[in-house]
């Protein structure tokens, strides 16, 4: 894998009608083709050789697929996230911060943990976090456009790295011990 990064070239801007495509020329057989979020940005890898003409007709052939994909992209929580204002963003601190105080509330004793100071962010790459020797938590105010499952599942995911600081085999069965639906409830967050 690390001798196929090697040789990939830079990615390259190409317009391709009025799409934009980060084109990046690797040494493989096949053509790839990648609409990622958080924007929608649209990436291809191509064989070295082949041809410019051939990767705008492939491009073209997929431009129905695409733009659905852009549309699921924009249309989803990180969507509307990666394109919130300032006071959005706000709104979503304050309806984060007003849930997880009483969700820590309720789960401490049932744990038998206590969270030290919470912290709320608007962070692109992560829900939580957890600092176990201090016990402090910080939670992503994003959680706010998901549903409040998800934002308890959080709760209680960071809560349970005060008992077990790694995600290995002994976390994953806290887990499942306090909350049986934490893998369908992490499912709705991806």
């Amino acid at each position: 894998m690390a001798s196929a990064r090697k040789s990939a070239s830079p990615a390259e801007l190409v317009f391709i009608d009025d799409l934009e495509i980060w084109l990046t020329r690797k040494s493989i057989k096949n053509m790839h083709l990648r609409v990622k979020p958080p924007d929608g940005r649209i990436e291809v890898s191509a064989p070295r050789r082949l041809p410019l003409a051939t990767i705008r007709a492939f491009v073209r052939e997929k431009r129905a697929w695409i733009e659905r994909q852009q549309q699921e992209i924009a249309a989803s929580p990180r969507g509307e996230a990666a394109a919130a204002s300032p006071e959005e963003v706000a709104q979503w601190k304050a309806v984060v911060s007003a849930c997880v105080p009483v969700l820590i509330a309720a789960w401490e004793p049932i744990m038998g943990v206590k969270a030290g100071k919470v912290a709320y962010r608007n962070m692109t790459s992560r829900w939580g976090s957890c600092q176990p020797a201090t016990g402090r938590i910080c939670i992503n105010v994003r959680l706010a456009l998901y549903p409040p499952e998800c934002l308890e599942y959080v709760v209680v995911h960071e809560l349970c790295h005060l008992l077990e600081r790694g995600h290995g085999p002994r976390f994953q069965a806290l887990m499942t011990h306090f909350m049986p639906d934490w893998k369908e409830r992490r499912a709705k967050l991806r």
